[in-house]
């Protein structure tokens, strides 16, 4: 479905996740690990409730180094909860947010 989002599938309005964030592009390491266009190209559609989700619980660089793709994200244990929970809520529902969860 194109219109669904990636990671719980609710039909709802989506956002563009860079799965290696933007800002990490320039780190030798990330160019050694990725070619330009897998920098560019590696985008998932989300939901803003998921992602929001996903840059509350993850730093940016694990972003790039673990979790650059949407399989490895929903293996997340607190993203996968956090998807179980939300995906059978209804499209318009908004979580409300809570402090942040990164260690």
């Amino acid at each position: 479905m194109e219109n669904c989002c990636e990671l719980c599938g609710r039909m709802t309005g989506l956002t563009r996740h860079h799965l290696i964030p933007k800002r990490v592009h320039r780190s030798e390491s990330i160019r050694a690990k990725f070619s330009k266009e897998v920098l560019n190209q590696r985008i998932a559609k989300l939901c803003k409730a998921c992602h929001r989700h996903v840059h509350r619980t993850l730093k940016e660089r694990e972003l790039a180094v673990q979790f650059h793709s949407v399989e490895l994200l929903r293996e997340h244990p607190d993203i996968q909860a956090f998807v179980d929970w939300l995906k059978d809520k209804p499209d318009d529902f908004s979580p409300r947010l809570s402090r942040r969860k990164r260690k």
